[in-house]
């Protein structure tokens, strides 16, 4: 296994421990922000968003579910981003952890599977690398993230909604991934359900989005995996994308979305000022290097799914 492939040990955890001790959360609205990806005009598109939904009335608490941290390699972004995020409800990604806690041979800590080319897997380790190197300037932010969980369990609307980064075995598990879903993963879910008490699964680390759901015994069980917020999800569309939990539907038009046990389960569109920040990532990452060829193109055209292909189980 080479770097960037491992799951260090310290990533794994018990699917039976994740919802031991649930906590309640606060407000009428949950905005689920994974793979923020150190883009301050998404997180700017963000809290304007949950700016509109209190003037509606809506109570909105931010969690941030990990790689909230990548593109932002210097000392003033990295600051700001972290600054920002830390304020908030959060909980480590694989970006985030390597930068506090590295491991030995972890690389990015992504976890990469076959079908991942070692093209990627090469640049992703190059980016942390230099990531690594800016936050070593910034002890106080590193002592920050590395008191951070690794996931967590809210009591939100009567129900359990478990906040992890990749899966309910490892924080950078790929069974959450669009790719999963693909293939055909109903037995893994059903187990990580019964073992967790979970109602809601909520999953991002794998950079395509999800929305899956099944009702079971008169009870519904949802995945969501919003994809990325700091960058594009679908074809031809730069927007990223939240999760976002409530008690009442959302002020925005969601992409897709779903009602469970009284609870609005819908993957947001964060419509953040591109040029802007293009303008901020090609003075940091210019052509050629290593986040330039693996998201430059993501960032500006999306990836090559429509809004239909992130819904589970398929309908035909």
């Amino acid at each position: 296994m080479t770097e960037g492939r491992t799951c260090p040990l310290a990533y794994r955890y018990s699917p039976a421990e994740l919802c031991s001790a649930p906590q309640q959360a606060t407000g009428d609205v949950l905005y689920v922000i994974g793979g923020l990806y150190g883009n301050p005009y998404a997180l700017d598109e963000i809290e304007r968003m949950a700016q509109a939904e209190e003037r509606q009335g809506h109570r909105v608490t931010l969690v941030f579910n990990g790689d909230f941290n990548w593109f932002n390699a210097s000392d003033r972004l990295f600051r700001e981003i972290n600054n920002r995020v830390l304020d908030h409800t959060v909980i480590l990604g694989n970006v985030d952890y390597e930068l506090a806690n590295a491991n030995e041979g972890a690389g990015c800590g992504c976890a990469y599977p076959d079908f991942v080319d070692e093209g990627v897997v090469e640049r992703s380790n190059a980016i942390m690398e230099r990531l690594q190197a800016v936050a070593g300037d910034h002890p106080d932010i590193q002592a920050r993230l590395s008191l951070l969980p690794r996931y967590r369990c809210l009591l939100f609307g009567g129900l359990k909604v478990l906040v992890v980064h990749g899966d309910p075995e490892s924080l950078a598990g790929w069974g959450l991934a669009h790719e999963s879903f693909v293939a055909g993963n109903e037995s893994t879910l059903a187990g990580w359900f019964d073992q967790t008490g979970a109602d809601v699964i909520v999953s991002t680390h794998t950079c395509l989005p999800v929305l899956w759901s099944e009702r079971l015994e008169g009870r519904c069980r949802v995945v969501a995996n919003n994809g990325s917020a700091g960058m594009g999800n679908l074809f031809e569309d730069p927007r990223g994308l939240i999760t976002r939990i409530g008690l009442a539907s959302p002020v925005a038009e969601p992409v897709v979305g779903l009602e469970c046990e009284g609870l609005s389960v819908t993957l947001l569109p964060v419509d953040y000022d591109l040029d802007a920040w293009l303008s901020q990532f090609d003075r940091r990452w210019p052509a050629g290097s290593a986040a330039a060829v693996s998201y430059r193109n993501r960032i500006v055209g999306g990836t090559l799914l429509r809004a239909e292909d992130v819904t589970f189980p398929r309908r035909i």
